[in-house]
């Protein structure tokens, strides 16, 4: 298992449209790839559960990854969150 935190940068946080890429991003994958802030915790591939964690500029969030591909999955996700949020 192989986790990193990031703090949003995005001025509008995590919304519809980063959410949606977040989802189309972690089904390419078949490592399972959570989302964590504060004490909820949901799968990258459901949209409205992301959604529903209202996560704003400023948040840290820590991503886990648990997979047979977790280390090409880790550097991915630590590109996709640099580049969209």
């Amino acid at each position: 298992m192989k986790s990193f935190q990031y703090v949003i940068t995005d001025e509008m946080g995590l919304h519809a449209r980063p959410a949606g890429l977040l989802v189309k991003e972690a089904k390419n994958y078949d490592s399972e790839i959570t989302i964590t802030k504060g004490d909820k915790t949901v799968s990258c591939t459901r949209l409205m559960a992301i959604m529903g964690m209202c996560v704003k500029k400023g948040d840290t969030v820590t991503i886990t990854i648990n997979g047979g591909d977790e280390e090409a999955v880790y550097t991915a996700m630590k590109n996709f969150f640099s580049e969209n949020l």
